[in-house]
């Protein structure tokens, strides 16, 4: 049932009015054919079935030609009919009766009812004429009667209207439920947006009812304090990176001075090591936040992640479907790819990426041959400094961020990545971001 129903808030929306009107027209068209028409008709079929039986009852009672003139002309003036009487005659064949007719079923049965003689009728076509023919003993009686008369003729007035104020109600309605749902697709284009890292063409400003209105400014006070927080966190970490780099200059200066003495080797190590772990952080806190979209093309970026995979003797193969330009924040992208292949690099000697830019997804898959990573572990690895080595040692594994870079930066473009089983028997890091 659910998979059936159209999945957008004005198709929905528009069904719940125009369904219940439908039904109203349906039920009000069935009560007013099945009381008004059917009843009309009746009522119109009897009084004429009436006056014809009238007429016969003359023709019969007075079998003189004078009489009959007579009879004609009273039923002209008086009852608006056009009678002949037609001696020696006999009915015509019978003629088809149409599929739907209430007047031939109403008509037929009110001759049956009170004349209970043999009869012909002609009610078909587009003619405002209807055909009666009674047989007597050796005449026939000819009626030609309006359709007025015998047939509630204008109920289509009655309908047409109906339907068409139907229509100018639906119309005004649809118009209405437009200008309320657009308020909404507009503050879900603003979140999507703020969820990929891009900026409106044109600023947000909450519009429509009340509630929206108050979605609207719920949505622009998050944004706000998520952009305060962010500018906080980065402003926090520049500070403490400026300080830690002062004195990691002071210690590389001490060193320095002190000459090359092997028991200061370690020390200058550390130094580095330092410094690099002091990158790593910088690099997940500010998380390229203050790079605007634009537009990377992934050939050239596979094809440079390849030669850098060539000089470290790895071989990398990558195909692409699709088209190869893509709006993201190139520097991100191109940091999140640098660590997915920097962490095959490690464990792995051959990489193979499948990158598919289909309308509405970019889907990136990056296999390798390496030890892979075990299954409940996976999401573990995503998480800051977190690694699988039994100690924290640098010189293998780095600062322990670079998945969780890469995941940060998925992310704030509005997708994510996983991690499964490779087909070449390593780990496999699928990248899914909106196209």
């Amino acid at each position: 049932m659910h998979r059936h129903l159209p999945s957008g808030l004005f198709a929905r929306s528009a069904l719940i009015i125009i369904v219940p009107m439908l039904l109203l027209q349906i039920v009000v068209a069935f009560v007013f054919m099945e009381r008004h028409w059917q009843l009309v008709t009746r009522r119109l079929s009897e009084a004429m079935t009436r006056d014809i039986a009238t007429i016969i009852d003359l023709v019969e009672t007075f079998p003189d030609d004078a009489i009959d003139e007579e009879i004609v002309r009273v039923a002209r003036v008086r009852m608006d009919l056009s009678v002949s009487i037609e001696d020696h005659t006999e009915l015509p064949p019978p003629r088809p009766r149409p599929f739907f007719s209430i007047l031939d079923d109403i008509l037929a049965n009110e001759i049956n009812r009170q004349i209970r003689r043999p009869f012909w009728i002609d009610t078909v076509g587009n003619s405002n004429l209807v055909e009666i023919r009674i047989q007597l003993d050796d005449r026939v009686v000819r009626v030609l009667a309006r359709r007025s008369q015998t047939y509630a003729s204008n109920t289509h007035i009655f309908l047409v209207w109906m339907a068409g104020s139907s229509i100018v109600l639906l119309v005004i309605a649809i118009l209405f439920l437009r200008g309320q749902i657009r308020p909404i697709l507009t503050l879900a284009r603003a979140a999507e947006s703020f969820g990929k890292g891009q900026k409106l063409s044109e600023p947000f400003r909450p519009r429509g009812a009340v509630e929206i209105r108050k979605a609207g400014h719920a949505f622009i006070l998050m944004r706000e304090r998520i952009e305060r927080q962010m500018e906080q966190r980065t402003a926090m970490l520049a500070g403490v990176s400026h300080d830690l780099r002062t004195i990691l200059t002071r210690f590389r200066l001490q060193l320095a001075l002190a000459g090359d003495m092997p028991e200061l080797a370690g020390m200058d190590k550390d130094v580095d090591d330092m410094q690099s772990m002091l990158e790593g952080y910088m690099a997940f806190a500010r998380n390229e936040a203050e790079e605007d979209v634009g537009t990377l093309n992934l050939r050239s970026l596979f094809d440079k992640l390849k030669a850098d995979c060539a000089l470290v003797d790895l071989q990398l193969e990558w195909t692409l479907s699709g088209d190869e330009t893509v709006s993201v924040r190139p520097n991100a992208f191109t940091r999140l790819m640098n660590n997915l292949i920097a962490n095959s690099q490690r464990y792995a000697d051959k990489i193979r990426i499948e990158a598919v830019h289909s309308a509405r997804w970019l889907t990136v898959i990056v296999d390798d041959d390496g030890p892979g990573i075990p299954a409940e572990s996976r999401e573990d690895v995503f998480k800051p400094f977190f690694r699988l080595d039994e100690a924290r040692n640098l010189d293998t594994s780095g600062t322990g961020l670079g998945l969780a870079i890469a995941r940060d930066v998925a992310r704030s473009h509005g997708g994510d990545i996983t991690l499964d089983d490779s087909p070449l028997g390593g780990l496999r890091a699928l990248v899914r971001l909106p196209a």
